[in-house]
């Protein structure tokens, strides 16, 4: 059945180190009128509340910045996710820092809690921190962890407070009981950039990463299909796609922690559509346009938005 398409507008950049991300929407209906492109006034626009006032609140949390306003987030992200794939609607979500995307999959989860969800996550970094490991305490590098139930606390460098571990809680627990994914239902797609605790976590539980070098030798059909072979158990796939998986240098540095030797965005653009091609995917959601970094004007944004169009066709074309 055909599902029509929504955007969701989450604009939240409360897990990111850096400001900025919340200026994506606006970025890419700039870079969407400049090329001529309808899809933000045909397409339904669903917006989540900014929270984004709380970053002028004082640090409660070090190890998990603002935790207590993404909770907030969180609840409301996934009500909404579940509501639209309720509705038959296929979501495509624009978020400000990738700390967002776990409340998008505790959404689908409580739309489908008796269906394997298997996630395909497009980046430059594995994002398995917790509390107990993060470097940062940004809880953009968290977002797996919650999705896993994951504390990685073999690895735990950070002893944080009884209000910080509640609060923590209450995020892997939004929306359902954690864990939302099992760690065999998650693949890699260029992923470069992890601390230790993150390489622990990968090799104990055999995550895959299609790492740049290997796609760029064996093909995009190749990972691709390995990567549905590897999902084979799921009955319904997530897509997070963050634009550093993107190479700093050859695209632009308008995100948030942006890595060299990545994706062309060639590549981003190509791996992107054959991922479509599978027919469990449910939502779709892209993070981490950061303009206010953009070392070569709107760059971030213009390349997305052409990314994003061509998916969303693709989409609409193979229904």
């Amino acid at each position: 059945m055909k599902k029509k398409i929504s955007f969701i507008k989450n604009m939240n950049e409360l897990g990111a180190g850096t400001r900025g991300a919340s200026m994506a929407f606006d970025a890419l209906e700039m870079a969407a009128i400049k090329f001529g492109k309808h899809l933000f006034n045909e397409i339904p626009i669903k917006e989540v509340t900014s929270h984004n006032s709380e970053l002028y609140h004082p640090i409660q949390h070090p190890f998990a910045k603002h935790i207590e306003g993404i909770n907030k987030i969180h609840e409301e992200v996934a009500n909404l996710i579940a509501a639209e794939l309720k509705n038959d609607k296929m979501p495509f979500v624009i978020s400000g820092d990738h700390s967002n995307g776990a409340a998008t999959i505790a959404g689908i989860k409580k739309a489908y809690p008796d269906k394997n969800l298997g996630v395909i996550w497009i980046d430059a970094h594995g994002d398995l921190h917790s509390p107990y490991t993060t470097p940062s305490g940004n809880v953009h590098g968290m977002p797996l962890s919650i999705a896993l139930g994951s504390d990685n606390l073999s690895k735990q460098k950070n002893y944080p407070d009884k209000d910080t571990v509640s609060a923590w809680d209450s995020l892997k627990n939004t929306a359902g009981d954690s864990p939302k994914i099992n760690a065999d239902h998650v693949v890699f797609f260029a992923v470069r950039d992890t601390e230790s605790s993150e390489d622990y976590f990968i090799e104990k539980n055999q995550i895959r990463n299609f790492k740049v070098e290997e796609i760029r030798h064996k093909g995009i059909e190749f990972c691709v299909s390995e990567s549905f072979k590897r999902l084979e158990q799921c009955e319904i796939i997530y897509i997070s796609f963050d634009v550093d998986s993107m190479d700093c240098n050859l695209v632009s540095r308008g995100t948030g922690t942006p890595v060299e030797n990545g994706l062309s965005s060639e590549e981003a653009e190509k791996l992107v559509l054959r991922l479509m091609d599978d027919e469990r995917l449910v939502c779709f959601e892209m993070v981490e346009i950061n303009p206010l970094l953009d070392n070569k004007g709107n760059k971030m944004a213009e390349t997305s938005v052409r990314i994003l169009d061509k998916t969303i066709n693709k989409y609409m074309s193979r229904l």
